[in-house]
């Protein structure tokens, strides 16, 4: 039985469970293809950043399942599920110069982008949106 390296991956109000084994380079997310599921190449691009930098476009299967949030959240939620399942994956080899924690830490990967929406406050149409003034 091939091993499997699990992660979790938040953005926004997503939430990405990730699980990795070793295999050809097939992506599903939520029982489809990745690019069935993603309505963008771009989006495609950036969830595979982290396997692209560590030259793994073609060495594991990962199967995804994500809740939550839109198109722009649930790829940053599924990149940071990815970028973590290679450090679980690469853990032996942390010390090293060419480790993947430095490679994906150097490129941003690793941090979870605290970015949300802010909440709305009263009084006001939005966040801070205020209504329009009228002098008369």
């Amino acid at each position: 039985m091939a091993k499997v390296y699990t992660a979790t991956g938040r953005r926004k109000s997503s939430v990405a469970q990730v699980k990795m084994t070793a295999g050809k380079g097939n992506i599903t997310v939520n029982g489809k293809d990745v690019r069935e599921f993603m309505p963008y190449e771009t989006y495609v691009m950036d969830l595979m950043q982290p396997l692209t930098l560590t030259n793994n476009e073609k060495a594991f299967d990962i199967d995804v399942k994500v809740t939550g949030g839109g198109a722009s959240g649930q790829t940053g939620a599924i990149r940071l599920g990815i970028a973590r399942a290679l450090l679980e994956y690469d853990a032996p080899n942390e010390e090293n110069e060419d480790s993947y924690r430095k490679i994906l830490k150097r490129a941003g990967m690793i941090t979870r982008d605290p970015r949300a929406k802010e909440r709305k406050k009263p009084g006001l149409k939005a966040a801070r949106r205020a209504p329009q003034f009228s002098k008369r």
